[in-house]
């Protein structure tokens, strides 16, 4: 099989790709520099440029790329990479597939339970409402961009991805010190609802996707969400570090201001993963503190 991605050299692009390689599948990635391998493919979302001949005759696209959302501070300019890396990525790759000749027959597309907003101890599944606030409203626009692939006959597979972790990278990396240190804590009241997947069960969804016959918004995430209060406990447990002491908001509320503490650290997303299971996914990782355990070696 034939697979292309944008955002290959990311958290999850670099370890789906090293897996679909490894399964035997020939990957090539979009980049936005020169391409330096028959393996690349050039594009410029913002410039709204791609190199369309290159991409006929491919089984699947994976669509991953866009700019960090929690990376730094929510000014408004920020605010408006983050959605436009999205939008017009999406839109420039779901409108070049549909005009291929040899059209892939799937699109797996990023997205995110972020699209669902803070919704207390409502579980979500993917027949709930989009929520509100700045990601919701980057979510909507991002799946909506990818319009002109599924009218063209292409499988679309809207991966809403939860917080993804592994020791490797992302949030369970930045937070490692921390907890090592025994400062760990809970992050407000603890109570607000946390929707993770390691990145594992990530790459194997993803793989589920492509391979079986589901589109639409997907939730990837573990079928055991936990409060943030759980998982501050369950990080500190594996690691054998107290975890008594919330951790002041007032420095990340500082560093990053008080709209993204809001939506990325305080929001409540109790996600469930019903397409997923539905249609016979199994999770490597399906509870936490076993997953971390496995993560971090203990």
């Amino acid at each position: 099989m034939d697979v292309a991605i944008t955002g290959a050299s990311g958290f999850i692009g670099t370890e789906l790709t090293t897996s679909l390689t490894s399964l035997g599948h020939r990957v090539v990635a979009l980049v936005r520099r020169p391409t330096s391998s028959a393996d690349e493919i050039q594009w410029d979302p913002a410039g709204g440029t791609i190199d369309a001949p290159s991409l006929e005759g491919f089984d699947a696209v994976v669509h991953l790329a866009g700019a960090g959302i929690g990376d730094k501070k929510w000014s408004d300019a920020r605010k408006d990479v983050i959605l436009s890396s999205r939008t017009q990525g999406t839109t420039l790759l779901a409108e070049t597939l549909a005009g291929l000749t040899s059209k892939p027959d799937v699109l797996v597309s990023g997205s995110g339970i972020g699209f669902y907003g803070s919704r207390g101890d409502d579980k979500l599944t993917e027949e709930t409402s989009a929520g509100t606030g700045f990601l919701a409203k980057v979510c909507v626009d991002w799946e909506a961009a990818t319009a002109p692939a599924t009218a063209a006959g292409i499988r679309t597979a809207l991966a809403r991805t939860s917080v993804v972790l592994d020791a490797s990278g992302g949030t369970l990396k930045k937070q490692l010190l921390l907890f090592k240190l025994g400062l760990g804590g809970r992050f407000g009241p603890g109570t607000q609802w946390l929707s993770w997947i390691s990145l594992t069960d990530q790459v194997r969804a993803i793989e589920y996707l492509i391979n079986n016959q589901i589109s639409g918004p997907v939730n990837l995430c573990a079928p055991n969400p936990v409060t943030n209060l759980e998982f501050t406990k369950a990080l500190g447990s594996v690691l054998n570090r107290p975890t008594i002491l919330p951790v002041p908001l007032f420095g990340p509320k500082l560093l990053f201001g008080s709209e993204l503490v809001e939506e990325l650290i305080l929001a409540s997303q109790r996600g469930v993963p019903s397409v997923l299971t539905t249609h016979g996914f199994t999770f490597n990782d399906p509870t936490l503190e076993p997953a971390l355990a496995r993560m971090l070696g203990k």
